[in-house]
């Protein structure tokens, strides 16, 4: 057996190539440390081709029946769940992912490609009556150009899929720049995609460096649009650069997301909701329900509970369908973790469980009593297994201060009672609310995207994607 690492390469005009420079990068596993390939280090001279091979192809897509992009969307999702098992072993590997985690990314992602499949049949225009009796005015819909999809790390094939299908959807072409941790994922839905019927060049993977292919193609005139997932300092940095260009961008960024745990909850119930929205996937979620506001009289014996659930949870093979979570991303992950949670104990902060490394990459699920509200913890995107609780007087202070934040992507509400439900969920600032459970929570056909400065702009999510990256153009006729 060889000792040679596999090598991958970009996928462009609809065939695998190496960068043109010859370099590559190691992507390793984050739950073994082991080496799980070279992929090859894109630069502005790759970004060229990818932009060039994106324009060619975009015209054809754009003019194909709907019904022919929906086929082709259609097989796509067949060939996603003819592979299941390949990118659930690719996933946990590659971005640490349990296995249950991994088996709900691939089996959404088929369900975004069906989905984006129904909708490439309804982009509806209008008609409108004109202010000249002899002429007859039209609004359709056609898409923009090439669509570029910066994806992160936490699910690479899921998000992938949600930026881009709907994109593909509406008759864009599309580039994937994934995250450097996890490449191996987009290049295999690329495949998937070519071998669904995707002409060459609607869908491309360039892989390297976010200096040295990523920016080159947020700056690319070319690009006609930019969907991003990933940190808020990286979509301001997106965002800035686009705005040069006056260049369309939807960008779905970080979550401190709010938990509002309101007094008629039984807290053991409370706790055993909440539980999944914190700890799934280490935390390493945007929408993770990170701040838990909670009315004084349940408030602490829910924070017990809390860290009974957290307490109890099984780490350890990602492929043991008892494990909960796996390891973070890298180093800095943790280190970040560690950090958030160290600070906010010597500000006087009460670890009731966790606050230290389980194994390897991965933390204890944590959970936290009264952190300062100037913490870390409590103010930053911790990206971790750290859940922080603190009690508040009634439901004005917990709507409070669960807007007393730039983040504004999602939140939960705890309650049995419809009507403050509704009055919190109204008030909230943020891009959804949902009652009754915990924040994490997201849908195909639903608008995802934040309100607060920090948490992006735009919506993506079945129409919602399709009109985002779609314009409008206005026809008139002779009646």
């Amino acid at each position: 057996m060889s000792d040679t690492p596999q090598t991958y390469d970009l996928f462009i005009d609809g065939s695998e190539r190496p960068a043109q420079a010859g370099k590559t990068f190691p992507v390793y596993a984050p739950a073994t440390g082991a080496l799980l390939g070279l992929v090859a280090r894109a630069d502005a001279a790759d970004v060229e081709l990818a932009v060039a091979s994106a324009r060619r192809a975009f015209p054809t897509w754009a003019g194909l029946a709907p019904a022919q992009r929906e086929l082709i969307l259609l097989r796509a999702a067949d060939a996603v769940e003819g592979q299941r098992a390949a990118l659930v072993d690719l996933l946990i590997d590659e971005s640490g992912s349990t296995i249950t985690k991994a088996r709900y990314e691939v089996d959404y992602s088929a369900s975004l490609l069906r989905v984006a499949a129904g909708e490439a049949r309804r982009l509806y225009g209008d008609t409108f009556p004109s202010e000249r009796p002899e002429r007859l005015s039209l609004v359709v819909r056609e898409p923009l150009g090439v669509v570029l999809a910066i994806a992160p790390f936490n699910a690479p094939v899921v998000l992938l899929a949600k930026m881009a299908v709907f994109a593909l959807a509406a008759g864009n072409s599309v580039i994937a720049k994934p995250s450097e941790e996890t490449p191996l994922s987009a290049l295999a839905l690329a495949a998937l995609l070519a071998r669904a019927g995707l002409p060459p060049g609607v869908f491309n993977v360039v892989t390297g460096l976010g200096a040295e292919c990523g920016e080159p193609l947020a700056r690319h005139p070319g690009v006609a649009a930019i969907t991003f997932t990933g940190s808020s300092a990286t979509g301001i940095k997106i965002a800035q650069i686009a705005a040069a260009g006056l260049r369309r961008v939807q960008l779905e960024l970080g979550g401190k997301n709010p938990l509002l745990v309101l007094r008629d909850m039984d807290p053991e119930r409370a706790a055993a909701i909440a539980a999944p929205g914190i700890f799934a996937h280490g935390g390493q979620i945007c929408m993770a329900s990170a701040r838990i506001i909670a009315e004084r009289q349940v408030a602490r014996p829910f924070a017990e509970a809390l860290a009974r659930e957290a307490a109890a949870l099984h780490l350890g093979d990602l492929r043991d369908e008892r494990s909960a979570y796996g390891p973070l991303i890298n180093q800095a992950a943790l280190a970040k973790v560690t950090r958030h949670v160290e600070t906010a104990r010597a500000e006087g902060a009460e670890i009731l469980t966790g606050g230290a490394v389980h194994s390897g990459l991965t933390y204890r699920p944590t959970v936290l009593w009264q952190p300062p509200p100037q913490s870390l913890v409590w103010c930053e995107e911790t990206f971790g297994p750290v859940a922080s609780v603190v009690a508040v007087d009634d439901l004005e202070q917990a709507i409070a201060v669960a807007n007393d934040s730039p983040y504004g992507l999602s939140a939960g509400v705890l309650t049995n009672d419809l009507s403050r439900g509704l009055s919190a969920a109204r008030r909230i600032r943020c891009g959804a609310v949902h009652v009754g459970t915990h924040s994490f929570h997201s849908e195909a056909l639903a608008p995802i995207g934040g309100l607060g400065s920090l948490s992006g702009i735009g919506r993506s999510g079945g129409k919602y994607s399709v009109e985002h990256f779609s314009e409008l153009k206005w026809i008139t006729l002779p009646a």
